[in-house]
């Protein structure tokens, strides 16, 4: 009696988690189809960023504890290495998305690099190291045909990265360098004198790693995606399948995000964000927490299976 009990309740638990994850992920949608357009003349509010930001940490920072979850656990089929990479990523965006909060709302500034983007840089190693390792730890073979639609979509992968980041780049550069050929010497700006001086002091100590930033980002997006498609065909049937099923899909949620992001930076005048596509950031997590709890949920089920049929 008391172990179905708490057996239901258990399942009860996982319900809410997947629950709330939903809902969590609808409320976001709906906020910003209703505020991320700004009216004719005007330019969205301050309470808009602060609470897109709440909307996308609150996320990561739940699926993180989920994903950490997981990793103390010792009786995860995948493999608490796994679970404690994926954990790390959650929490690395997380930390990255403090400081980007702080640096475009705090300091009012839109830099090309803030330190917000060594811990964004730092989530994709970790995701595609805790995605790769659940596909190794299981020692599962892909056939010839499989190998080809992950090359497939990493030749697709290349191409996008071309078209939204590398060829505006190109067209930038040459636009820019035939307004200099005709330009007159300007006077220099005055120096921002509202701004902290270590805030300063940090973006010209940042300035010169901006070059190189986005061929990091082009490769995280790419390792990511090639983890995600390995994922869904390697776990595409099974008992446990289902869990990883939903961890591909936050992958590829967030890789459309990020390829929005760089399309927008790279084709769009003073771009601030909050647009649309970006909720797809939360979905991921979303998405990231309800597959780390039903692993948790099938792997603990499963020992207790196991140990029923040894006492029977």
């Amino acid at each position: 009696m008391n172990k179905k009990s708490s057996e239901s309740g258990f399942r009860f638990t996982v319900q809410a988690i997947v629950l709330a994850a939903i809902a969590w992920a609808v409320l976001s949608l709906l906020f910003f189809l209703l505020f991320s357009v700004p009216l004719p003349g005007q330019t969205r509010p301050e309470w808009y960023g602060v609470t897109t930001y709440i909307l996308e940490n609150t996320a990561f920072l739940v699926a993180g504890l989920l994903c950490l979850r997981n990793w103390r656990s010792p009786q995860i089929v995948s493999g608490r290495v796994v679970w404690l990479a994926i954990s790390l990523g959650m929490f690395s965006y997380f930390i990255g998305n403090l400081f980007l909060a702080y640096w475009e709302i705090g300091l009012g500034e839109s830099p090309d690099i803030s330190p917000g983007d060594f811990f964004f840089i730092a989530t994709y190693l970790f995701l595609g190291w805790g995605m790769i390792q659940a596909v190794v730890s299981r020692r599962l073979n892909l056939s010839w045909l499989q190998w080809l639609v992950v090359a497939g979509i990493l030749i697709a992968g290349l191409a996008l990265a071309y078209f939204f980041n590398i060829a505006p780049g190109l067209e930038e550069t040459a636009l820019d360098s035939t307004a200099l050929a005709s330009a007159t010497i300007a006077p220099p700006e005055a120096p921002a004198v509202d701004k902290p001086a270590w805030a300063i002091a940090v973006n010209n100590t940042l300035a010169p790693f901006a070059d190189i930033l986005p061929w990091l980002y082009i490769a995280g997006d790419l390792i990511l995606v090639m983890a995600a498609t390995t994922l869904l065909l390697a776990f595409w049937g099974g008992r446990f399948s289902l869990s990883w099923r939903f961890i591909a899909a936050a992958a590829f949620s967030f890789y459309i995000a990020d390829t929005w992001f760089n399309y927008a930076t790279s084709y769009i005048d003073n771009y601030e964000t909050g647009a649309l596509p970006e909720v797809f950031w939360i979905f991921s997590a979303c998405l990231f927490a309800i597959g780390a709890a039903l692993e948790y949920d099938l792997s603990t089920r499963s020992r207790r299976t196991s140990r029923r049929r040894q006492t029977q």
